[in-house]
């Protein structure tokens, strides 16, 4: 029991010197240290406290590296320390090695748990303690609570070079002396307090070797993860070799996709600003075209406003016409937006020209009735002729003639007015009609002044029936220039149809090319080539590739066939010189040329 207090002070004063020497130095300590150097010592002692005797065949045995040796099977962190030790060629002796056992756990900041782990099994310890030991009783849990404060040292200690064999223990006791000196009146309350922690320090100690347990299990985690992961690189960078070969094969191929697109861009550009050029001419025609409809539909205003009321039905023919020409000059805007308008308005065209074509046939059937009216009239202008031969001969009664004449004259006028009254209520109905319209109210009120002009010029011709058979003959001939420009204007019209399915075939026509531009795009975009390696078999005929039967690709769609089923050739557009196409391929291309060229 002395020995056992004694040892317990002698350890408390070491820990206590070590730790404050190493605060105040601040810095790693060196097995130079004598701090350090007497703390081993102590904690020898305390380790061969009570040691068994040992027998072997060389002789009697007594090291205190034979409890040590079990801190390896009882805790699987340890195993490093073990290895090291009998790893070193230096150490011949047992006691070399405990030492050097010692000094690897300090290093390691835990020596207070692989002790911890030796008092927790104390049934393998009695093997090598006596009862009454140190490590059998309860001051060996106490130095263990005292080697936790340890753990705010860093220790280097160099074991290479040192002879830990045959070195000898000595305590300087004068570094103690102050420390006992000042200690004797506390030493028994010091020891009384220690034996008051040993309870917590206990309770610590289990919770260390706890967080010990589970952080070696979570290290062996990190190792198989490690491993794993260690395996994941290199298999990661042999598939980065491989993608980068494969990078480089692919830029290869984009370089050489892009040449051809940009190759094909290029043609695609000059064809496209031939087919601008084209279609500008022609609109310009088309305008001109419009142009001159448009002066020759104004001279025929100004010529059929000076016609009589009886041809106010064509006047109405020809503002229709005006009218679909402006419809038609709107259907040209919108048939450069969308293809799809463009046949609206070639139907609409068509309905215009039908409805044309029955105004015209109903125009004809009142030029017929005109013409009947003439004829009755010409009759007429007959009779007064012999009538005035009559009143040449009866001078005696052209005053009563005059009276007649007179009377007929008012009635004329009265005629007259009510006519005038009727064209009045036309020309109104034709004023709502025409509000709409901006710019066509201008021309009405102008065709309005002339034609009140002239209706009060035939009110003064109705008198003098000479007038009015000079006026019957210019009537025949305008109406021989009205059918003249009648015929004219079909032709005109005829003209106009032609010119429009002229527009219609090149609009098909540049459909047609806007397609094949669109698929040439497809070919460019959607077609993959396909690689050798990925095909076996030919697409078509499905045989087997061999040294005999070779691979082809088809420059269209890009996939593999063999020398029969591709032995075709056509000139695409993004090859200007015929090459190798599949049958497919080549079918459908000669089905396309075949309908661009009808």
């Amino acid at each position: 029991m002395e020995e056992r207090a004694n040892l317990m002070n002698m350890m408390k004063l070491s820990i206590k010197i070590l730790i404050q020497s190493a605060l105040s130095l601040g810095r790693t300590l060196d097995s130079d240290f004598p701090p350090l150097q007497q703390f081993f010592v102590v904690l020898e002692h305390c380790l061969k406290h009570g040691l068994k005797v040992k027998k072997t065949f060389i002789g009697q045995n007594k090291s205190f590296f034979g409890p040590l040796e079990l801190v390896e099977k009882l805790c699987p962190e340890a195993s490093d320390i073990a290895t090291s030790v009998k790893n070193l060629p230096e150490l011949k002796t047992a006691v070399g090695r405990g030492r050097a056992w010692l000094y690897l756990a300090l290093m390691q900041k835990k020596l207070a748990d692989y002790l911890k782990v030796l008092l927790d099994h104390k049934h393998l310890l009695s093997e090598f303690y006596e009862p009454d030991a140190l490590m059998m009783e309860e001051e060996g849990a106490v130095i263990v609570g005292l080697l936790v404060g340890l753990n705010v040292i860093d220790a280097n200690l160099c074991l290479k070079g040192e002879d830990l064999d045959s070195q000898v223990g000595v305590i300087d006791f004068s570094l103690y002396l102050k420390e006992t000196q000042d200690s004797d009146d506390k030493q028994d309350g010091g020891i009384t307090a220690v034996l008051d922690q040993k309870h917590y320090v206990e309770e610590l100690n289990r919770h260390l070797s706890c967080t010990v347990a589970d952080l070696q299990n979570k290290i062996d985690c990190l190792e198989k993860t490690n491993s794993k992961l260690q395996e994941e690189l290199a298999a990661a960078t042999d598939r980065i070799g491989s993608l980068q070969e494969e990078q480089q094969q692919l830029k290869q191929q984009n370089e050489l996709i892009r040449e051809r697109s940009e190759k094909s861009v290029e043609v695609t550009k000059e064809d496209t600003k031939v087919e601008l050029d084209t279609y500008k001419q022609s609109r310009q025609g088309l305008d001109e075209m419009y142009s001159d409809v448009w002066k020759q539909l104004k001279e025929e205003k100004k010529i059929r406003l000076e016609l009589e009321k009886e041809l106010e039905l064509q006047i109405g023919m020809k503002t229709e016409m005006e009218i679909a020409m402006k419809l038609l000059e709107k259907d040209t805007h919108e048939k450069q937006d969308t293809l799809v308008a463009l046949r609206q308005q070639l139907e609409e065209v068509k309905a215009i020209n039908l409805q044309m074509f029955h105004k015209s046939q109903n125009a004809e059937c009142s030029l017929q009735q005109k013409t009947e009216a003439i004829s009755s009239f010409e009759g007429k202008t007959n009779e007064m002729m012999s009538s005035m031969k009559q009143m040449e001969e009866r001078l005696q009664q052209a005053e009563k003639a005059r009276q007649a004449a007179e009377e007929r004259c008012t009635k004329m006028k009265q005629e007259l007015a009510g006519k005038l009254d009727t064209c009045r209520q036309q020309m109104s109905q034709l004023d709502s009609k025409c509000s709409t319209l901006e710019k066509e109210l201008k021309s009405e009120k102008e065709q309005r002044q002339t034609l009140q002009k002239e209706l009060h010029q035939e009110k003064d011709a109705t008198t003098l029936l000479k007038t009015e058979l000079q006026q019957m003959e210019g009537l025949k001939k305008e109406l021989r220039k009205l059918q003249d420009e009648k015929q004219q204007l079909e032709k005109v019209c005829e003209e106009q149809e032609q010119a429009l399915q002229e527009m219609g075939l090149h609009l098909s026509q540049s459909k047609l090319k806007m397609e094949d531009i669109k698929e040439v795009n497809k070919a460019l975009k959607g077609h993959t080539w396909l690689k050798d390696d990925e095909a076996t078999h030919c697409k078509q005929c499905e045989k087997e590739f061999s040294i005999s039967r070779r691979k082809h690709h088809c420059r269209n769609c890009g996939d593999i066939f063999c020398n029969t089923c591709s032995s075709n050739e056509l000139a695409l557009p993004s090859y200007p010189k015929p090459v190798r196409v599949c049958d497919t391929c080549h079918t459908l291309l000669l089905q396309r040329c075949s309908s661009n060229s009808s």
